[in-house]
């Protein structure tokens, strides 16, 4: 049995119809995923929000009609929340760099108004 909808998304999707999900216990809840979305080609995914869904492929049907319907989109991402792995906070310390290697920030670099001043003598 295929799944036929106007929506040619849900028709390529790879839903199993035949697909039966367990039957939901009190107090049973959906896997929660996050959603990434890139606007333009080319361009980085960005988090834009979660959706709770029985499956991946539910949760990216969820997702399309939840953060893609409205604004621009060309791809979005679904991962589940607990596949994310993330620091904790109070190791922040780690990102931290050392005070003596200054040279490896670009922002140190105060090259703007060697920049302008070689525009001006171009100009002239």
């Amino acid at each position: 049995m295929k799944i036929n909808s106007i929506d040619p998304r849900v028709n390529r999707s790879k839903i199993d119809p035949e697909k039966k999900f367990e039957e939901a216990k009190e107090l049973d809840q959906w896997q929660t995923f996050e959603v990434f979305q890139q606007i333009k080609r080319g361009m980085h995914h960005q988090h834009v929000g979660c959706v709770h869904a029985p499956s991946p492929e539910i949760a990216f049907l969820f997702a399309k009609e939840q953060y893609a319907r409205r604004g621009q989109c060309v791809n979005i991402w679904v991962v589940k929340s607990s596949d994310v792995f993330a620091t904790e906070y109070e190791d922040a310390d780690i990102f931290d760099s050392a005070p003596e290697k200054f040279h490896r920030d670009p922002s140190t670099y105060k090259v703007m108004d060697r920049i302008q001043a070689f525009k001006e003598r171009q100009k002239s």
